[in-house]
């Protein structure tokens, strides 16, 4: 990972056009190919960022990133370097889910809600992965977050996953499903206000250990 701390302009042409005007920022360039853009404020969100696949051009004062087979780029220009180190962060280890919602996400890995078909688990995004993206009937993408207790914070996550998703080419209409064992009242309600579809999964059925009371999915 590199890490540059760097007086810069920040210009992106694409869907839009946006210009950051010169001032101190910290670059980060991964090795996936993953690039973010950050102040000092306005918490973890990047003021810019670009998610893989990426090409990245550097010459003197200059970083150009362009997304791989699209129109996205961003120009960085840059007036003074104030550090610019690069750490070997070595083989990083996968995310695990522990107990129920780990069985979960292996158990609708193998029968998705009624409707979808899994197309890959944690799907990567630069905030964290998504443990199922499916695709609907319709052939479009959906989202699938998975926990023991439906709350609040895991529709806020989901949210944020979506608004990620959405930024990338292709996968502008890409919907959310919050599925658990348990969905507060609370959380149903915020759910559905953005649009994100709640399921209630019951794991002795998705395992076969007793048969479902009247549908495998209760929304």
């Amino acid at each position: 990972m590199r890490l540059i701390v760097a007086r810069c302009e920040v210009r992106y042409t694409g869907r839009l056009t946006a210009v950051l005007p010169e001032a101190l920022r910290l670059l980060m360039l991964k090795s996936d190919g993953s690039v973010m853009v950050h102040a000092d404020t306005g918490g973890f969100k990047p003021q810019n960022w670009m998610t893989p696949p990426t090409v990245i051009e550097e010459e003197e004062g200059l970083i150009v990133v362009r997304k791989k087979g699209a129109e996205d780029r961003i120009e960085i220009r840059i007036a003074e370097v104030l550090s610019d180190v690069t750490h070997d962060m070595g083989e990083a280890a996968a995310l695990e889910k522990e107990g129920v919602e780990r069985e979960l996400q292996e158990l609708l890995a193998d029968a998705p809600p009624e409707g979808l078909r899994l197309m890959r688990r944690e799907w990567p995004t630069d905030i964290g992965p998504v443990d199922l993206m499916c695709r609907d009937e319709q052939d479009d993408f959906v989202a699938v977050e998975i926990k023991r207790i439906g709350t609040i914070d895991a529709v806020e996550q989901l949210t944020r996953y979506l608004e990620r998703i959405c930024e990338e080419p292709g996968l502008h209409r890409c919907r959310g499903v919050l599925a658990a064992q348990v969905i507060k009242p609370q959380a149903r309600t915020l759910a559905e206000a953005r649009g994100i579809e709640c399921v209630e999964v019951d794991a002795a059925v998705l395992r076969g250990d007793r048969k479902p009371d009247l549908k495998l999915f209760a929304a």
